[in-house]
Protein backbone atom coordinates (compact mmCIF):
# COMPACT_ATOMS: atom_id res chain seq x y z
CA UNK A 1 0.00 0.00 0.00
CA UNK A 2 1.38 3.58 -1.00
CA UNK A 3 -0.14 6.55 0.41
CA UNK A 4 0.46 10.04 -0.26
CA UNK A 5 -0.62 13.99 0.70
CA UNK A 6 -1.55 15.61 -2.20
CA UNK A 7 -2.74 19.44 -3.00
CA UNK A 8 -5.51 19.69 -5.24
CA UNK A 9 -3.39 22.44 -8.47
CA UNK A 10 -6.13 21.78 -11.22
CA UNK A 11 -7.39 25.21 -11.52
CA UNK A 12 -11.11 23.99 -11.04
CA UNK A 13 -10.58 22.09 -8.02
CA UNK A 14 -12.53 18.99 -8.01
CA UNK A 15 -15.93 19.80 -9.39
CA UNK A 16 -18.52 17.86 -11.58
CA UNK A 17 -16.23 17.31 -14.92
CA UNK A 18 -12.58 16.87 -12.85
CA UNK A 19 -13.84 14.58 -10.41
CA UNK A 20 -15.35 12.63 -13.60
CA UNK A 21 -11.85 12.82 -15.10
CA UNK A 22 -10.02 11.08 -11.83
CA UNK A 23 -12.54 8.88 -11.63
CA UNK A 24 -11.57 8.15 -15.06
CA UNK A 25 -7.87 7.85 -14.55
CA UNK A 26 -8.68 5.81 -11.47
CA UNK A 27 -10.51 3.18 -13.02
CA UNK A 28 -7.90 2.27 -15.27
CA UNK A 29 -5.92 0.33 -12.21
CA UNK A 30 -6.58 -3.03 -10.33
CA UNK A 31 -5.72 -1.48 -7.02
CA UNK A 32 -8.01 -0.16 -4.67
CA UNK A 33 -7.99 3.33 -4.65
CA UNK A 34 -9.06 5.98 -2.25
CA UNK A 35 -9.54 9.71 -1.34
CA UNK A 36 -9.56 11.15 2.24
CA UNK A 37 -9.76 14.26 3.32
CA UNK A 38 -10.43 15.95 6.97
CA UNK A 39 -13.92 14.73 6.93
CA UNK A 40 -14.18 11.49 4.49
CA UNK A 41 -12.80 8.86 2.73
CA UNK A 42 -13.99 8.01 -0.53
CA UNK A 43 -13.72 5.21 -3.22
CA UNK A 44 -11.62 7.07 -6.19
CA UNK A 45 -13.57 4.82 -8.52
CA UNK A 46 -16.91 6.26 -7.50
CA UNK A 47 -18.24 9.43 -9.17
CA UNK A 48 -20.72 9.62 -6.59
CA UNK A 49 -18.03 9.45 -3.70
CA UNK A 50 -16.12 11.68 -5.24
CA UNK A 51 -19.09 14.38 -6.20
CA UNK A 52 -19.51 14.72 -2.63
CA UNK A 53 -16.39 15.82 -1.49
CA UNK A 54 -16.64 19.41 -2.98
CA UNK A 55 -12.51 19.83 -3.30
CA UNK A 56 -11.03 23.56 -4.27
CA UNK A 57 -7.95 24.18 -5.78
CA UNK A 58 -5.35 24.42 -2.76
CA UNK A 59 -6.94 21.89 -0.49
CA UNK A 60 -4.97 18.77 1.06
CA UNK A 61 -5.92 15.24 0.32
CA UNK A 62 -4.37 12.04 0.94
CA UNK A 63 -4.81 9.24 -1.97
CA UNK A 64 -4.23 5.68 -0.68
CA UNK A 65 -3.37 2.74 -3.28
CA UNK A 66 -3.26 -0.78 -2.95
CA UNK A 67 -2.86 -3.40 -5.51
CA UNK A 68 -0.51 -5.29 -8.34
CA UNK A 69 -0.28 -1.93 -9.72
CA UNK A 70 -0.24 0.53 -6.98
CA UNK A 71 3.13 2.67 -7.79
CA UNK A 72 1.49 3.66 -11.20
CA UNK A 73 -1.73 4.29 -10.27
CA UNK A 74 0.11 6.94 -7.41
CA UNK A 75 2.10 8.48 -10.36
CA UNK A 76 -0.96 8.95 -12.69
CA UNK A 77 -3.35 10.19 -10.21
CA UNK A 78 -0.79 12.59 -8.87
CA UNK A 79 0.13 14.35 -12.33
CA UNK A 80 -3.67 14.45 -12.70
CA UNK A 81 -4.04 16.56 -9.68
CA UNK A 82 -1.48 18.66 -10.39
CA UNK A 83 -2.80 19.35 -13.49
CA UNK A 84 -0.45 17.50 -15.21
CA UNK A 85 2.62 18.62 -14.72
Amino acid sequence: MVKKTITIGLSSGLEARSAAMLVQVASQYDSRIYVENNTARVNAKSIMGMMTLGLDTGENITISVDGSDEDEAMDNIEKYLNGGK
